[in-house]
């Protein structure tokens, strides 16, 4: 992947502070204890595993890492100056076991995530631990009440560093606003770093028992650490499931599983082209995959009829995408799409269904999906018509702007659209008035 001179020249700059962070604190470090040497060697190992098992959750396109509690307990306990040294070599030793992990063939592209991985975590903790150097603390015990606001506010400082300057580079390689984008990471994850903050103040106050107590903390950490991973995995998993349960419609219509595919590639394509960040595109992508999972309750004498419906069979046709918002409504990763999902066929007019909502009352990755979810009917085969070619398609779907498609989405699909390659025309006859899917 080909990175811009921007994002070049941003890790160039944490590369020289993290050098100066290291050089610094080699320079005013002390020869550290006996138990200080111990302490270090067990928070490198507790750090590098819990970045190597660092929690991805797929819908946030985030990670998480319980390595922030071990990395601020250790400023608290060893010293700004040794919490450095610490982050340096965890990350190094982190980073190295994930690209050899990763294979060889990713390994020559990777070197500048290499260097901002290991340089933003130590500029961080060394601004964040400054505030005690500033203070002129070696060291943070937390024996009286006066110190947890202290801390807490070192931790803040990291977390405010570390997530500005990751969203930092994220805006500059994918052209995301920074502010939104930054606000936006600190609030979905806000319960996870509050865990995370009381993790490292309970180590930091365990320390000033015994040393032994310190390890007697580390096994809540770890507790959450696994559950959070496990809950992680549990929706993802419930994810997968329905994304099979649409894909067996396969065995009863093959046009709808494959349509649910086609439509949410199609409805990302749209996203993207309208400058959406990517977590607004992974919802689109969520929902449009699961969109017509309700037709698992449509009956095949209905579903899969050779000819038009008549009224009475579009009434239980029409049913579905309510179907389809209520059975996945109770699963939390679709429970933000799951509005989405029963408006899908609502029409810009107000002429769809089920609620008859019209223009902006219809959320908006339902306008989205509706768009692609049109052109992908348009231009697949049905059981009563010849796909339409991609002349007759635009046609018509110009046709449709402000009566049944957004003007802004229906502009980016038909941007979309002329990117696409060229098809031979399929000779249809007339088109119709209006599209059912």
């Amino acid at each position: 992947m080909k990175v811009s001179l921007s994002a070049t020249l941003y890790v160039f700059v944490f590369a020289i502070a993290a050098i100066a962070s290291i050089g610094i604190s080699v320079a005013l470090s002390e020869f550290p204890t006996v138990e200080q040497v111990s302490l270090f060697c067990v928070f490198v190992v507790l750090a590098v595993l819990a970045e190597v098992y660092a929690t991805w959750i797929p819908t946030y396109e985030w990670e998480i890492s319980s390595s922030i509690a071990i990395y601020l307990a250790a400023v608290f306990i060893l010293g700004p100056h040794l919490a450095v040294l610490l982050v340096f070599l965890a990350s190094l030793l982190s980073e190295g076991f994930l690209r050899w992990r990763i294979g060889e063939e990713r390994q020559s592209s990777t070197l500048l995530e290499i260097i901002f991985n290991v340089s933003q975590p130590v500029l961080a903790v060394m601004l964040a631990g400054g505030l005690l150097y500033y203070l002129g603390l070696d060291s943070l015990e937390l024996l009286h009440a006066a110190d947890f606001p202290l801390a807490v506010a070192v931790f803040a400082i990291y977390l405010v560093l570390n997530l500005a300057f990751v969203t930092g580079i994220v805006c500059i390689t994918e052209k995301r606003p920074f502010f939104s984008t930054f606000v936006r990471s600190i609030w979905q994850f806000s319960s996870q770093y509050l865990v995370l903050c009381v993790s490292a103040l309970l180590l930091a106050s365990m320390y000033s028992i015994s040393v032994g107590h310190v390890f007697l903390a580390l096994f809540p950490l770890t507790l959450v650490h696994v559950s959070f991973r496990a809950y992680v995995r549990l929706q993802t998993e419930a994810r997968n499931t329905f994304e099979r349960i649409s894909q067996l419609l396969d065995a009863r219509d093959h046009y709808t599983a494959v349509h649910s595919m086609e439509v949410a590639e199609l409805a990302s394509k749209i996203g993207l082209e309208m400058g959406l960040n990517r977590r607004e595109i992974e919802q689109i992508n969520i929902a449009a995959r699961v969109h017509d999972i309700g037709k698992i309750a449509v009956p095949d004498s209905i579903l899969l009829k050779p000819g038009p419906l008549d009224e009475d069979e579009w009434v239980k046709m029409r049913e579905h995408p309510v179907i389809s918002a209520e059975l996945i409504a109770g699963i939390e990763i679709y429970s933000p799409v799951a509005k989405a999902v029963r408006h899908e066929h609502e029409r810009w007019n107000g002429t769809g269904y089920p609620d008859g909502l019209k223009e902006e009352e219809i959320p908006f990755i339902s306008r989205v999906i509706a768009a692609a979810d049109i052109y992908n009917a348009l231009t697949t085969d049905r059981p009563y018509r010849k796909a339409f070619s991609k002349e007759v398609t635009i046609r018509m779907i110009n046709e449709m702007i402000e009566i049944e498609l957004d003007p802004d989405v229906a502009a980016a699909l038909l941007r979309v659209i002329h990117e696409m390659p060229v098809e031979q025309p399929v000779d249809v006859g007339q088109a119709p008035q209006r599209v059912e899917v």
